[in-house]
Formats: structure tokens, sequence, C-alpha cells
């Protein structure tokens, strides 16, 4: 019996790739540069300091009138000083160099001054009837026994800006007065006593007219 081959051809497969799926691509965002978020970065730093309130405030250097813009004055007449003027402005300048938080000041015509100075026979002293407030009285009778006229002039005035006296004490001390002797002529105030003065007006502003008097004779 013949056998009859028969050839059957099978498809061929065909391969199905799937389409690929379109992804949207990412928004673009601007970049900005360096040089732009330099510049972005004040303005930042300004809005959010305004959003706190104004805390943080950068403070202005302090130039010299800075320094001396909270410094009370105290104004003084020495018209009556006599021949001890002269004395009479060293020792203000002694003070005037010496500390910050008050400054002597020549009263202007007209003006009421805080302090008077006058000269006459007695012995040097202070009548002080309130801080940066009273007279001065330049006494002849210890310059006539040989005390140094610009130490009293800065003894008394410092009377006048709230100093007791410290005696006895060495010459080194300003507010030891005639203790220290005819041969001290320092007429500088000492560490503390410059702290002192700085206390006193630190916070204290200038009086005068109180109910009581307070008088030092040195």
């Amino acid at each position: 019996m013949a056998v009859r081959h028969v050839h059957v051809q099978k498809p061929e497969a065909r391969s199905q790739k799937p389409e690929a799926q379109k992804v949207p691509s990412p928004t673009r965002r601007p970049i900005v540069t360096s040089r732009r978020l330099v510049r972005a970065l004040p303005a930042a730093v300004a809005a959010t300091l305004a959003l706190a309130g104004g805390q943080a405030v950068a403070a202005p250097a302090a130039g010299p009138q800075a320094e001396h813009a909270a410094a009370r004055v105290v104004t003084y007449d020495a018209s009556g000083a006599a021949e001890f003027k002269d004395a009479v402005s060293k020792g203000v300048a002694v003070w005037n160099e010496s500390v910050t938080n008050v400054q002597l000041k020549p009263a202007t015509s007209g003006q009421r001054a805080n302090v008077r100075i006058v000269a006459d026979d007695g012995w040097p002293r202070a009548a002080v009837d309130g801080l940066g407030s009273g007279t001065v009285y330049f006494g002849r009778q210890a310059v006539d026994q040989g005390y140094n006229t610009v130490r009293i002039s800065s003894h008394e005035l410092g009377h006048i800006l709230g100093l007791p006296d410290k005696k006895p004490g060495p010459c080194s001390s300003l507010m030891s007065g005639s203790t220290a002797g005819t041969s001290c002529a320092n007429p500088n105030p000492d560490a503390s006593e410059k702290a002192e003065v700085e206390d006193n007006f630190g916070g204290a502003a200038v009086t005068s007219g109180t109910a009581r008097t307070t008088v030092y004779a040195d």
C-alpha cells in the first residue's frame, strides 16, 4: 500500500511586541543660577525677619558720637570762681576724660546751671542738694596752706557727682582729700571712684532741689 506523505506547512510565529506607552515628560522648572540665588538671599532674609516681627535687627556700628549719646550733662557756672577759674576748667577736664555716663559743660548765657562754683576765704567744701546739683565753695584757706588747686577742684566736683569722702586715704584716691597731705597733687579719680560715678549716672537723671542738702567740708 502506497504511503502518501503530506507536508503540512506551519504558519510562521509572529512576534508581537507591545507598543511602548508614552510617558509624559516632567514639567521643566526654570533653574535658578547661582548668581540669581545669591541676589535672592538678602530679600529672602529680609522677608523672614519681617515675618518674625523684626526681632533680629543688625545693630549699626557705634561711632564716637554714639558712645556719648546717652551721657547726662551737668552744667556749671564758674563766673564766681575768681582766681580759681583755670583750676575749675582743669578739674572739669579731668572728669570729662575719666567717665562717659556724665559730662560737665559750662552753662550757656541765661541758662540756670546745675552747679555754682564760687571762691571764698573758708575751707573748700561742696553743698550737694541732688545728684549733679549743688554749690562748690573754692576756699582759699586750703590753697594758702599749700594744697593743689586742681586736686581741690576735681575733688569737690567728685562730691557733686555723688562721691563721698574716703578719709583717711592715699594720694592715689581723689576722695581722700586733704588727708593725702599738701605734697599730693593727684587730681585724677582712681578706678573705683570712676566706676562709682559711672554707676551713679548709668540710669539716673540729674536732680536738684531735694529736701536734704549734704555739705562736704574738705
